[in-house]
């Protein structure tokens, strides 16, 4: 919807993440101040979250969208499950028969729902590998997480990690083209969507169960 109004790759990922770095800012610091405090010893851990898992896989993903169709798109992007199973090399976590059969029913699911088994396909060497790009990117949160959650709570890994991906996004800004953003309907409901729905939900939400689930079962 963003692209329709001719916002470009760029300033959808500097829109996702600024945008929703300002609305975390605003509900924790209302409900969760304690979210702001951290040790400088660990600010790694939310860089490489920030910049690697969200700016990263944003700008992969996105990019990948514009090379190939979005049931292809969607589909890379859930390889992130087969990644996180690293887990077993990183901190021994067991790589159980029913964790693969779990990994292979999801892949095979985001198949069926996103169409890719209909045909009228896009697909491009280039979007494939941005594809798996986005995918690896997309699985690594969950590891950065699993060590930030020795120190903080769910709330706290979220802000930080998109305190760092929103300062990264910067970068791909194209500040002429903000004004688009609000200039429609259709623009101001895009920002909304991929802003709330599309990511502070979802951060908020997974991050919050990997407090309580391994982290690979968490990604499946």
């Amino acid at each position: 919807m963003l692209g329709d109004v001719g916002v470009s790759v760029g300033t959808r990922v500097t829109v996702r993440n600024l945008f929703a770095l300002a609305l975390l800012t605003v509900i924790f610091g209302l409900f969760h101040r304690q979210v702001f405090h951290i040790q400088a010893r660990h600010l790694p851990i939310f860089l490489g979250a920030g910049i690697l898992s969200v700016l990263g896989m944003a700008v992969a993903y996105f990019q990948c969208q514009m090379l190939c169709s979005l049931a292809v798109a969607g589909v890379l992007l859930y390889l992130a499950p087969s990644f996180v199973l690293m887990s077993a090399a990183l901190w021994r976590a067991p790589i159980t028969k029913r964790k693969l059969a779990a990994l292979a029913l999801a892949l095979l699911g985001c198949a069926f729902v996103s169409g890719i088994a209909g045909g009228g396909l896009t697909v491009s060497l280039g979007g494939i590998l941005l594809g798996v790009a986005a995918g690896f990117c997309y699985a690594t949160y969950t590891i950065f997480a699993h060590y930030g959650l020795q120190h903080y709570d769910s709330y706290t890994m979220t802000y930080w990690t998109f305190m760092f991906a929103g300062i990264g996004s910067l970068f791909f800004l194209k500040p002429a083209e903000l004004p688009l953003v609000f200039a429609s309907s259709r623009g101001v409901l895009g920002m909304l969507g991929l802003v709330v729905v599309s990511t502070v939900l979802p951060y908020i939400f997974y991050t919050k169960g990997l407090e309580g689930v391994e982290s690979g079962k968490a990604s499946i």
